[in-house]
């Protein structure tokens, strides 16, 4: 029998496993109006980035990119767009493209209502009409290939390459012949085995793509004269046993699984109708690299740990899988799946794996993971490639 969960199904077909009123202030300085609203009304997220003001052309664009796709979630069942009035990012084209897509938006002008208290008021009006107008929605059983899954390592130790790592890539494998999508990154976690990965590409020019980004990241780096290995690994990843930014690379990719990569996005494309398992250019710092897989539309993520990263993000549920049965009993209120029993030889790799995509089907369903139970759910940010000016 093959797998289905309840979704919400959105105007242009995509499947939610969340019904959210987005919160999107189109500029940092709209922050504090959005907290404002956010805080006064029911069943709303807030996206509260840094981003959007006093930044080159390409990175005022990505970030238009990247707001649009945020507010096109599938997780997004509406959107209200805050803007200060005088900011770099096109906040036209992103409220217009948001309504293109059938998600029902509204707009608040901070300056043209003259100031922050009569803004937050316009928006918690605002924000209530919209909260009201997709509350009645219904869930409907919908198979796994509407589900596109992110996935993430972080506050790795030498437990996440041997346990939590390869019960993700087992998952990762089992959603890809399911006919979902799949997408993992942190490029910086190539280095040193961009080979292997270039090995599974389904066609050179994927290979030649896994190179080229692989040195890009380099050469960000040289361009200020370090080196990627003076930051990778982090002393955290050292402290937990993690020798090289080689060996943490070979942990890291064991998270993709063993299907053939189809390709590689940029850090703001948006999944259409792509199937099958994708890199996305990314950082390994968790709150560029939620937001990028929230961009590409992932209804949930799985996020490996052994030392214990608690991160989640505004609409996308994240499981956090613990490979390190210690970091599991201390951190338990944060961790969702123990993976380090497979270090200790009282589970296999795909009995854990079997447990993951149970718990994901109830989480696609309505299921709260217990980082959105405390509400740790408010961390995110925009990656960008330039100077601020």
């Amino acid at each position: 029998m093959s797998r289905q969960f309840m979704g919400y199904i959105r105007p242009n077909g995509k499947v939610g496993s969340r019904n959210y009123v987005a919160v999107i202030p189109s500029v940092v300085c709209a922050n504090e109006v959005c907290e404002a609203i956010v805080s006064q009304t029911v069943n709303t997220r807030g996206y509260f980035h840094h981003q959007g003001c006093c930044q080159l052309p390409p990175d005022l664009e990505r970030v238009t990119d990247c707001l649009i796709g945020l507010g096109t979630h599938p997780n997004v069942g509406a959107a209200l767009v805050v803007s200060l009035g005088c900011e770099g990012t096109d906040t036209d084209r992103l409220t217009d493209t948001i309504a293109a897509s059938g998600i029902p938006v509204e707009r608040v002008n901070i300056q043209e209502l003259g100031g922050t208290s009569a803004a937050i008021a316009d928006g918690i009006n605002k924000a209530q009409r919209l909260a009201l107008r997709i509350s009645g929605q219904q869930r409907v059983a919908v198979d796994m290939s509407h589900f596109v899954l992110g996935i993430k390592c972080g506050a790795s130790d030498a437990t996440s390459g041997m346990a939590s790592n390869c019960a993700i890539g087992y998952v990762a494998d089992r959603i890809v012949d399911m006919g979902g999508t799949v997408v993992f990154g942190e490029t910086t976690e190539f280095i040193g085995a961009e080979h292997i990965l270039a090995q599974r590409a389904a066609a050179p020019q994927v290979a030649e793509d896994i190179y080229r980004i692989v040195e890009r990241m380099e050469n960000r780096a040289k361009a200020i004269g370090c080196d990627m290995r003076k930051g990778q690994p982090t002393p955290g990843n050292i402290a937990g046993g993690l020798s090289s930014i080689e060996e943490k690379s070979l942990g890291a990719i064991m998270k993709s699984g063993s299907r053939p990569i189809q390709g590689v996005l940029e850090y703001p494309a948006i999944i259409t109708n792509q199937k099958g398992l994708w890199i996305k250019d990314s950082p390994g710092r968790e709150i560029e690299i939620l937001t990028g897989m929230a961009v590409a539309g992932a209804q949930c993520m799985t996020f490996s740990t052994g030392r214990g990263a608690p991160q989640g993000f505004p609409t996308m549920p994240v499981i956090k899988i613990c490979g390190n049965p210690n970091t599991y009993e201390r951190m338990q209120h944060d961790m969702d799946i123990n993976a380090g029993r497979i270090i200790q030889g009282t589970a296999s790799i795909e009995q854990v794996g079997e447990e993951i995509l149970d718990m994901l089907t109830l989480v696609l369903s309505g299921a709260v993971t217990k980082g959105e139970a405390i509400h740790y759910t408010k961390s995110m940010d925009i990656y960008t490639l330039g100077p601020v000016i």
